[in-house]
This record gives structure tokens, C-alpha cells and sequence, in this order.
């Protein structure tokens, strides 16, 4: 059987986008992201507000290519960036000082992907 990809038309299109992006201004971190996107609903990435935490910098922009869940704790002010966050996450990120934004939000924002780390 042939891989047709993620049938939301939504998330298609963002993924059209960040390959144009990616293309236009040579971001490999937007073709990245891309890629992760591409991997059927079930094999997409879950990260824990913990996990960010750990990894992340201060004032740094982390991209997850999936969902962001809210087990653990944050105390570092960055910009996360994914698909979507649970109430929890979010409440936590606020909490903490922290933005959130949709991966098309972040292209507007960030074109060139700049300070940018991808937690997968």
C-alpha cells in the first residue's frame, strides 16, 4: 500500500509552506520540522514541559513537531512553538513566563528559523 502522508488538509498545507519556507530561505530547520510532520498521527512527537525544560536555553525558540503535554515543570523563559498544546502545557507555560505559538505562527515570526532548537 502506498504512504499517502497526513490527510488533514490543514496540516498539508503547513507542511507545503514549511518546505517553501525552508526553500526560499534556506532554513533546514523548517524542512525538519517538515520531515516530523510528514510521519503518520500516531508516530508524532509528545514532549513533556519537563522535557523542554531540560533542554531548552533561556530565550530561545523551541520548535516540537507535534503535541506539547504538561507533565513536570518549567522555569526558563522561551518561545515554544507546536501543532497544538494541552491545557495543562499551556497553563504552565503562562505560568511561567513562557509564549506559545502555532508552527505557522513561527514562520511569519521566524522565516529563517534563527535560535531555533527542535525537540523531538
Amino acid at each position: 500500500m502506498k504512504r499517502t502522508g497526513p490527510t488533514n488538509i490543514l496540516v498539508r498545507k503547513l507542511i507545503d509552506e514549511l518546505r517553501r519556507t525552508a526553500r526560499v530561505h534556506n532554513a533546514r530547520a523548517w524542512l525538519r520540522v517538515a520531515e516530523e510532520l510528514e510521519k503518520p498521527r500516531r508516530a508524532r512527537r509528545a514532549v513533556n514541559v519537563s522535557k523542554i525544560n531540560r533542554y531548552a536555553r533561556d530565550n530561545e525558540m523551541v520548535v516540537v513537531p507535534g503535541v506539547v503535554l504538561g507533565a513536570g515543570f518549567i522555569d526558563k523563559k522561551v518561545t515554544v512553538v507546536a501543532l497544538r498544546a494541552s491545557r495543562t502545557a499551556l497553563r504552565k507555560l503562562r505560568e511561567a513566563g513562557c509564549t506559545f505559538m502555532t508552527i505557522s505562527e513561527a514562520l511569519k515570526v521566524n522565516p529563517t528559523a534563527s535560535n531555533v532548537r527542535i525537540i523531538v
